[in-house]
């Protein structure tokens, strides 16, 4: 993977560019690839499950929001974007940071199974749940090692308070969220 630092840029820029990239992934991994698995399943004759709209919908608004803050507190206390090719400039530790440490992870892979239960598609739910597979076993060692090295001490004391997947009871939220960023 290749971790490059954003170039200084104002707050407006890096929401900017975030939000070009959500509009991006989300279209292609939230959209396209779901519509066409279901396509698949459909043309395949593999039975899905009555569809879970509300439900859906619900998670999808839900992970969605978080997904957006996520994206937003990258950009402006971060200085720089999600995208490792433009990361940011400093440690991000406060916002939904502080809760989870990858919240848009959790925001899109909810998302992706948000749109298998409107759907009624198993096979959505299996991509979506591959992706956090290939995310957590894949992606994730390339990003910490490179925190590490880049944040050092700063970034481990993050990961004692932060857990990864789930809250940690009384080491994130409140802690982190106050910190310097």
């Amino acid at each position: 993977m290749i971790f490059r630092e954003a170039r200084p840029a104002g707050p407006d820029w890096n929401v900017a560019k975030t939000m070009v990239q959500v509009v991006v992934f989300w279209g292609t991994l939230l959209f396209l690839f779901p519509w066409l698995i279901v396509g698949a399943e459909a043309r395949l004759g593999i039975a899905g499950f009555a569809p879970q709209r509300w439900l859906g919908a619900a998670v999808f608004a839900v992970a969605s929001v978080v997904g957006l803050v996520s994206g937003y507190t990258m950009a402006v206390a971060g200085e720089g974007t999600p995208l490792p090719l433009d990361h940011p400039r400093r440690l991000v530790v406060r916002g939904p940071y502080g809760v989870v440490r990858n919240p848009m992870a959790v925001a899109g892979i909810a998302q992706g199974c948000a749109v298998g239960f409107f759907a009624g598609s198993y096979g959505v739910i299996a991509y979506s749940l591959a992706g956090a597979l290939v995310w957590h076993f894949g992606i994730r060692p390339f990003e910490e090692r490179h925190l590490r090295a880049r944040f050092g001490e700063e970034y481990e004391a993050y990961c004692r308070r932060v857990g990864l997947w789930i809250p940690r009871k009384g080491g994130g939220g409140g802690t982190a969220m106050r910190s310097r960023v």
